[in-house]
């Protein structure tokens, strides 16, 4: 059968129609899975067993570190200090840092034994750093642990008591609840919103629908070391270690657990350049792990149906992303165009038409947001609604462009031409 206008159409139709909707029916969806995590899924930890000094496991803190002089003793020496744990070492891999990051390593060495360094002499980015580091750990776990975050004092005690649940052989990983320490400015402000619609709703939707996440925190994350070498360790070029090592771990049969009982604290970009320079990291590997996994998980889309579904997301908010921009330029041209005719009419009615759309999916983020807000950490941070505005507009429209601009580099990865050196950002 020949394709001609009239057939093609009503697909173009019906496409336009899911992509103009995919932000509203985004939000909805996330807002059910919320909700069925909520009321639905009966897994969740409910209590905390206290483990005696004498039947802790051995832990490595690894810190892979990359130019943090400006974050990386308070950190290392609140770990050595500060948590209600016995058995475990902090672990630091320098990764060639060119400022004060090794002096300060070698002050600290000098005051605790249980505190020791790694220092590679060329800059190969943090899943190398790690890799290298997992041949030095002493234990079964392994806490990744970035230099600028910090776990709540019984942060160790809980992830064990997750790996000692009677499903705890199967599990992977388990990754923190991570809240925002810098909320001092608005920017930061908005992405505590954000990180409450990730952390709040996404993860534990993931969990409550599928049993089990996609994406792990980089900032703070326990592994068991067995799961990490199963897979072949981490990804050396790609931009996100931590959620490409958790689709390894899914489609190699491992569970990874979200624990929002464990809160960790980090620090935000407060500036909207190194916001938009750690999104690009996000949106990169986002697109890495789909550009990765999409014909794998495909060949057996039922078996793998958690894959399929995430990736069928993915799918749609890349092709969003595109159409978003492509949207975008066309209105402002109409917008002109309108004026110039003085075609008032048609100017009113698209700008109509896009202030109806827009409302529509502020409504269906801001429902999302709410109840996110309201599960995570018991409602103690629904006065941050008032800076949902700012997520959702200005956070959708930096998104849209990272993954636009690194959707290329993602390819040049996928096709062997990736590299996982990193900077760090400012202080």
């Amino acid at each position: 059968m020949s394709l001609t206008w009239s057939t093609i159409k009503p697909l173009l139709n019906i496409l336009f129609l899911i992509l103009i909707s995919y932000p509203i029916l985004g939000g909805l969806g996330w807002f059910i899975g919320g909700l069925c995590y909520r009321f639905v899924f009966r897994n969740k930890k409910k209590y905390f067993v206290d483990i005696s000094e004498s039947d802790e496991p051995f832990i490595t803190i690894m810190i892979p570190a990359h130019n943090e002089e400006a974050t990386l003793e308070e950190t290392i020496i609140y770990l050595l200090t500060k948590l209600n744990y016995t058995n475990y070492e902090v672990l630091v891999i320098d990764d060639c840092s060119t400022d004060r990051t090794l002096q300060i390593l070698q002050d600290l060495q000098k005051q605790y034994s249980n505190l020791r360094i790694i220092h590679i002499e060329k800059n190969k980015g943090k899943a190398h750093a790690f890799n290298v580091g997992l041949a030095f750990t002493k234990g079964e776990f392994v806490l990744s642990n970035d230099a600028d975050t910090i776990p709540e004092p019984d942060a160790l005690k809980r992830y064990v008591n997750y790996f000692n649940s009677p499903e705890g052989q199967n599990i992977a990983a388990v990754t923190s609840n991570v809240e925002v320490r810098n909320r001092t400015k608005l920017i930061t402000k908005s992405i505590t919103v954000e990180f409450s619609s990730i952390v709040g709703i996404i993860k534990r939707a993931e969990m409550g629908v599928f049993g089990s996440i996609f994406a792990y925190s980089g900032a703070n994350t326990m592994y068991r070391k067995s799961a990490l070498m199963d897979v072949g360790l981490f990804r050396q070029d790609r931009a996100t270690e931590d959620i490409s090592i958790a689709w390894d771990h899914q489609l190699n049969n491992w569970l990874s657990v979200f624990a929002p009982d464990i809160i960790s604290y980090t620090l935000v970009p407060e500036t909207l350049k190194d916001l938009y320079h750690q999104r690009k990291r996000w949106a990169k590997g986002g697109t890495e792990v789909w550009l990765t996994n999409l014909l794998k998980v495909l060949q057996h889309p039922i078996k793998n149906l958690g894959e399929s579904l995430l990736l069928f997301d993915q799918t749609f908010s890349i092709f969003w992303s595109f159409f978003f921009a492509i949207s975008s330029i066309i209105f402002v041209f109409l917008v002109i165009n309108y004026i110039t005719l003085q075609n008032w009419p048609q100017l009113f009615y698209l700008l109509f038409s896009t202030l109806m759309l827009i409302c529509f999916e502020m409504i269906a983020g801001t429902l999302q947001l709410t109840t996110a807000l309201l599960i995570d950490t018991r409602g103690n941070k629904l006065r941050y609604i008032l800076f949902a505005p700012i997520y959702l507009l200005c956070l959708w429209v930096i998104n849209t462009i990272t993954i636009i601009t690194t959707f290329i580099p993602a390819i040049k990865t996928i096709l062997g031409h990736g590299s996982g050196t990193w900077v760090s950002p400012t202080r």
